[in-house]
């Protein structure tokens, strides 16, 4: 079976070279892997008689392709389900295409790949040298493609060879009428307000003779076909390149037309991850502000129409290196004797990071100048080539915020590409300040952003969704920018439930809770030191809130101290950029989303990545958080921020925790519902000697903690009242190995409170002599009563109980448990003491035996109700000689 299909969201070039090459392989079957362009859909509509007969994609079983044609397109991935069998042996694949070839392109072996103006020109070719004549319907057709793909013939990329060919299918007869009438479209409502906004923002300088063009434009909804409203927009006006910019939804889209041989519109769009050929591109920017992607795109071009320059014309040689056994001192004189921002370090001769003066800086702040400067060095770089176009090291070094790049010839350093280099590239070396293609700072604060109104409405509750409106109109009221910060930002676009409502001022944050609880209710707990308070609603629903700031630490571990500052400011004082980003719910820019530092992107990725190098000296508890929303999360740390964890190690930072702040991390770890993973994180990085020397996740005590998570399930699904403290289950099974002292040394390290660490330091030993004595008496008697069973048991805390059962590695005691907590805990002796008093006994030790021997009676069955209580009693009573 033969297969002509071509990519998704076909155009008429598409439909053309698909009607022509059915001609060249009669009998094969005409299928769109996926949607159409609008136009080309309208235009199926209205002419129908104009079209072979298509066959729906769902229905060709893929087995039974022994050849693909596949027209305007060279890329599996755009190609749909077909790309399952690309690399099936034995499988014809012919491609006909007019885009240049490149290292991820199909492998054909047949058809013909040539820079013509459009798919439909080369197989046209193929026809004409083959003398078939065309119905007027078919020439139509292929004479559309022709037309749409060379901007009616006028673009620069439009050859000979495609006058050519719409001369002979002219002579075939081509109806031009139809060809003009499908492309000039009708345009939709939303389409016309597009258009409206694309001429009343284009703007149009001449860069190097180019006259280059921009627009851009914010959308609500989704408006389909822009490459229709582009046409129009490049019609109207008279520009040598056209780049368009429509933020839409969660994505800016961008297409890109250039009628000039200096101008690579495919080159540029393929930075922003996007394709096409030099004279037609387009791209789909995730994740980024319509601000962010016009500037980025701006600066392309500002060197784009320069030519195609390479890292090794600009780099700057030789370099000036730091060998890895200096320490952070020595980093700082080698930077400033040679006035670098930053420089690489290296080991012999081998570059093994870069390192920055903002980071030496910060770090001689926090008396760090003896520290290895491996310890605190950048470890993720881009390595180019001295061939490294530089656009790439344009975009990386702006979109990363990155210094410096390291150029190699094979393993060794050549040179560098420095932002100075890099400005001095853009600027041609010229004096003054560039113009820039369009002017950045006219865009509204607004439109760095990403709307998530609609994702607001559908999963929060009405209720929810209430006081954050109310918590905007106050903010209104007071002049105040109002946002929703952290992880409950971060687990809303995950999608995960998170009722923790942390709430950023930019202002006064116990100002504004004050107002708002004499507004709606409620009450206000503040903490004037750091700027914030807790909002207590009506409801006892809580909510955090914080004026925005900054915060500094006078040493590694200390806490902060708080100073007010901008949201940038805020957000770039948090542990991880996750947890950054900041949601407006003002009225006038209801869930408005902000993202300074790329969460969108690590949240999309699934990475936990810190803001900068210092992180962990300024707060080593941040090790500790990193492991729990990557365990928790199901993310994965990145490689740079764990080299910068395993450095905190090696520096010891964690030994200047409080015990009273390590602790709270380690009961947040260990109440998360599956924390062995974290645990073993924490192992594996060399955490746990910071709780104690000797503490180990040993074989023995890893089964220990596996079993507390088996116990702990089992416990769940009791739907016992209960209240445990999961977390202490844990830190018992986690210390399992300890020797007595030991364990003391380790809750004195925690700092956990004296009644509590007593009561774990004296039921630790009775769980051990416990466990001794039922393997005893197992050994012994072979079973054991339910008397006895209590008599164990009734000295624990439930959560000794569990600890028990986990350690225990005996499914017997594990019975032995879920019968006490089940069962045996409740039963109670019918007599009380005053039942007794009546008999004739006093208080006292003899009373307390006598009702302590009713109990075992009624647990292990001997009694069965009341009044045998009361005879047994009696006969206790009595054979004490206390009758009266």
């Amino acid at each position: 079976m033969d297969i002509i299909t071509t990519h998704t969201n076909a155009d008429f070039d598409c439909l053309g070279a698909m009607t022509a090459a059915l001609r060249l392989y009669p009998g094969a079957l005409l299928v769109f892997p996926g949607s159409q362009e609008k136009g080309v859909r309208d235009f199926i509509e209205r002419h129908a008689e104009y079209l072979p007969p298509f066959t729906r994609a769902k229905d060709i079983p893929l087995e039974s392709i022994s050849r693909l044609i596949i027209v305007d397109c060279q890329h599996a991935s755009r190609i749909g389900r077909f790309a399952e069998i690309i690399q099936r042996p034995g499988l014809e694949i012919h491609i006909y295409d007019h885009h240049p070839s490149t290292p991820e392109s199909i492998r054909a072996t047949g058809g013909r790949i040539a820079e013509y103006g459009s798919a439909s020109t080369i197989v046209a070719v193929q026809l004409a040298e083959q003398g078939m004549l065309l119905s007027a319907e078919e020439a139509t057709l292929i004479m559309l493609g022709i037309h749409e793909d060379t901007g009616r013939l006028l673009f620069s990329s439009t050859t000979v060879d495609d006058y050519r060919m719409a001369a002979w299918l002219l002579g075939q007869g081509a109806r031009l009428s139809v060809v003009s009438d499908a492309l000039i479209p009708e345009l939709s409502r939303a389409q016309m307000v597009l258009l409206r906004e694309l001429l009343k923002t284009i703007k149009t300088s001449a860069v190097n003779g180019v006259m280059i063009s921009i627009a851009y434009a914010s959308c609500d909804r989704y408006v389909g076909d822009i490459a229709t409203v582009v046409h129009l927009v490049r019609d109207i006006e008279n520009m040598d390149a056209l780049f368009v910019a429509v933020a839409m939804e969660d994505h800016v889209y961008l297409v890109a037309r250039s009628h000039s041989p200096r101008i690579d519109a495919g080159g540029i769009m393929k930075v922003f991850q996007g394709g096409g050929h030099t004279t037609a591109a387009s791209a789909v920017v995730h994740n980024q502000s319509l601000k962010k992607v016009l500037k980025q795109l701006d600066e392309l071009l500002q060197c784009s129409v320069r030519g195609d320059l390479c890292a090794g014309e600009i780099m700057s040689t030789p370099v000036k290196t730091i060998p890895d056994s200096l320490d952070i001192s020595g980093a700082r004189e080698l930077l400033t004797r040679y006035n670098c921002n930053a420089m690489p370090v290296m080991s012999g001769e081998t570059m093994i990071g870069v390192i920055s003066r903002k980071t030496v800086e910060k770090a001689l702040h926090h008396v760090l100048g003896k520290s290895p400067v491996t310890d605190l060095m950048h470890t993720e770089y881009l390595s180019a080539t001295p061939d490294t176009p530089m656009a790439e090291i344009q975009a990386y070094m702006v979109t990363g915020n990155r210094r410096l790049v390291p150029v190699f010839v094979g393993a060794k350093l050549t040179g560098v590409v420095t932002r100075t280099d890099l400005m001095r590239y853009i600027h041609g070396g010229r004096p003054g300040k560039r113009s820039v293609l369009y002017d950045l700072e006219s865009l509204e604060e607004p439109t760095r952003t990403r709307s998530v109104a609609a994702l607001l409405g559908k999963r929060l509750t009405a209720e929810t969704r209430e006081t954050l409106q109310q918590l905007g109109t106050v903010g209104d009221e007071l002049g105040l920018a109002v946002y929703l910060v952290g992880g409950f930002v971060r687990d809303l676009l995950l999608g995960i439930d998170n009722l923790d409502v942390d709430v950023t001022v930019e202002g006064d944050g116990i100002f504004f809770a004050e107002v708002f609880s004499g507004r709606y209710g409620g009450r206000v707990r503040s903490h004037k030191k750091f700027g914030t308070a807790v909002l207590v609603l009506p409801d006892e629903r809580k909510i955090d809130i914080a004026s925005t700031r900054l915060e500094y630490y006078d040493s590694p571990g200390a806490l902060p101290t708080v100073e007010r500052a901008s949201l940038r400011h805020d957000l770039y004082r948090r542990d991880f950029t996750i947890n950054t980003l900041a949601l407006c719910i003002n009225s006038g820019c209801y869930g408005q989303l902000t993202d300074h530092f790329g969460a969108q992107q690590d949240i999309q990725e699934r990475v936990v990545r810190v803001l900068h190098n210092l992180s962990f000296v300024e707060d080593p508890t941040r090790v500790f958080r990193a492991i729990r929303f990557e365990q928790r999360l199901g993310f994965h740390i990145a490689p740079h921020t764990e080299n910068l964890i395993q450095s905190a190690v090696r520096m010891h930072l964690l030994d200047k925790l409080g015990g009273e702040r390590l602790l709270s991390e380690l009961v947040q770890i260990m109440r998360e519902k599956e924390p062995l993973s974290a645990i073993e994180r924490m192992s594996s990085l060399g955490l746990l000697v910071f709780v104690h020397p000797s503490l180990k996740l040993s074989p023995a005590v890893g089964r220990v903690v596996r079993e507390t998570g088996q116990v702990l399930a089992w416990f769940r699904l009791l739907y016992l009242e209960d209240h445990c403290a999961t977390w202490q289950v844990y830190f018992m099974a986690l210390c399992d190995g300890l020797q007595p002292e030991e364990f003391s040394e380790t809750c004195s390290r925690l700092a956990i409170p004296g009644r509590l660490a007593a009561q774990l330091r004296s039921q630790r030993h009775v769980v051990f002599t416990t466990l001794t004595a039922i393997k005893r008496h197992l050994k012994q008697a072979g079973g054991v009563c339910n008397s006895q069973l209590y008599t164990w048991f009734r000295r624990f805390t439930l959560e000794m109980l569990l600890y028990v059962a986990a350690r225990a590695n005996s499914e017997q005691v594990r019975r032995f448990v879920s019968l006490y907590l089940t069962r045996l805990r409740t039963v109670t002796s019918s007599l009380d003491g005053n039942d007794l008093c009546r008999l004739g006994l006093t208080p006292g030790p003899q009373l307390r035996h006598i009702k302590e021997r009713l109990l075992m009676a009624r647990l292990d069955g001997e009694l069965d109700n009341r009044d045998e209580e009361e005879a047994l009693a009696r006969s206790l009573v009595a054979s004490r000689g206390k009758i009266k």
